[in-house]
């Protein structure tokens, strides 16, 4: 092969790479859709969340406390994320929220679809979807629309849970015996909705063990973590 063939072929090798990039970077993303437009405004909405203790016999129990906390980490790192980004936004109080109270809920089921559906092993995605991000939470998001002025909303979903110090001795007891108990997981989705179409154009998911959102440094830390591909104007 010339030198000329060999620059075509390594040219050509590099395309295909920089096109599975991309490819497994749009997951995240709608079809068309790539970033905010310049000026768009974001409405806020606040995070669906809770947080859990593990019994010793592996029961979650809800913890006010622990949720009260982390809803409060969580809204700050929000924010905080937002200005950074350089994004106008406009934040949907808890009381303005319950006029959105059947999206919140809509969201919720959507999101975990998303995540099984779209995210997780291909034994669950939907052929009819072909490997697309193509969820919408339908025409009645234009109620934010006409209440906020917002050009599209930010909704989250959040459950974070940890172990009692009661099943930490179950966890260390069952290790002597050769056998595993699982411990807290932190499960966070994202989406970002357009309030024309009601279309969700960027989706963020994070599913691990680990993170304390009761915690305000951390809670960033998860915050980051879950929008870390938001689609910011460029």
């Amino acid at each position: 092969m010339s030198v000329n063939g060999r620059v075509r072929a390594l040219l050509f090798i590099f395309a295909l790479a920089l096109a599975g990039t991309a490819q497994a970077q749009s997951r995240h993303l709608a079809p068309g859709f790539t970033a905010l437009p310049k000026g768009a405004t974001v409405a806020i909405m606040p995070t669906d969340i809770e947080l859990f203790s593990i019994s010793a016999g592996g029961v979650l129990e809800p913890r006010g406390d622990w949720t009260e906390a982390a809803a409060r980490n969580f809204r700050a790192a929000l924010l905080e994320k937002h200005r950074a980004l350089g994004l106008g936004t406009r934040e949907i109080s808890e009381q303005e929220a319950e006029a959105f109270a059947e999206l919140g809920a809509l969201h919720r089921a959507v999101a975990r679809a998303i995540g099984m559906h779209h995210f997780s092993s291909i034994v669950f995605r939907l052929p009819t979807k072909e490997k697309r991000l193509d969820w919408s939470l339908g025409p009645g998001v234009q109620a934010i629309k006409r209440a906020t002025g917002a050009d599209y909303a930010l909704f989250s979903w959040v459950r974070d849970s940890y172990v009692s110090d009661e099943r930490k001795a179950v966890m260390v007891a069952a290790a002597f015996l050769g056998m595993g108990f699982g411990g807290g997981m932190q499960v966070a989705y994202a989406s970002l909705v357009d309030l024309e179409s009601g279309r969700i154009v960027w989706f963020g998911d994070l599913f691990r063990a680990r993170g304390d959102l009761r915690e305000e440094d951390r809670a960033r830390e998860t915050l980051d973590t879950l929008l870390e591909e938001f689609p910011a104007p460029h």
